[in-house]
């Protein structure tokens, strides 16, 4: 599996503020990034997944949604997470 609890601790305690810390919105935007870049490689290979595709564009909502909240509420950690991640806008 690409997503193991070792690759979800590791993300969490560099993007978030623990090890355990799953809440706060650098962690989660973090963790949903490295599921886009996953299903992005999935999809090069596989053009026909319309239901992976489908998740990966809900996912970049929910990314997006998220980046929009940081945006509202502390425009410094919005642009540390998007300078972190490499996410363009």
């Amino acid at each position: 599996m690409y997503l193991t609890k070792e690759i979800k601790e590791e993300i969490f305690a560099k993007h978030g503020k623990g090890k355990n810390d799953s809440g706060t919105a650098e962690a989660q935007i973090a963790l949903f990034t490295h599921r886009i870049n996953h299903l992005t490689e999935h999809l090069k290979n596989n053009r026909k997944d319309y239901n992976t595709e489908r998740s990966l564009v809900k996912l970049v909502g929910k990314r997006r949604a998220l980046l929009d909240y940081l945006t509202k509420k502390d425009i410094l950690r919005y642009r540390a997470i998007v300078k972190e991640l490499g996410l363009r806008k």
